[in-house]
């Protein structure tokens, strides 16, 4: 059974894009486009791993990962940004 990444991307192209080439590489990828949807998902489904964005249309990446963290669910998270500070 392939591993279950959850790609949470505002970008359409953006996400098409990690969503083609997971599934290249063997793995089975579900792309949401806000932090809303991203809850809803990550609430009724089990994912191996989630691709977030930062800068989401409503919630932040950073809330959905606390929200989802609250809930109690450890699913590794690994964050994607277009921030470029150090501070960031």
């Amino acid at each position: 059974m392939a591993s279950r990444v959850l790609i949470v991307e505002d970008e359409r192209h953006l996400a098409e894009a990690l969503g083609h080439n997971l599934k290249f590489e063997g793995y089975e990828a579900a792309v949401v486009g806000d932090g809303e949807s991203a809850l809803q998902r990550l609430a009724a489904e089990d994912f191996d791993l989630v691709v977030l964005d930062v800068m989401l249309p409503g919630i932040s990446g950073f809330e959905v990962c606390e929200r989802v963290r609250e809930a109690g669910n450890r699913v590794p998270v690994l964050f994607l940004t277009a921030r470029n500070t150090d501070a960031d």
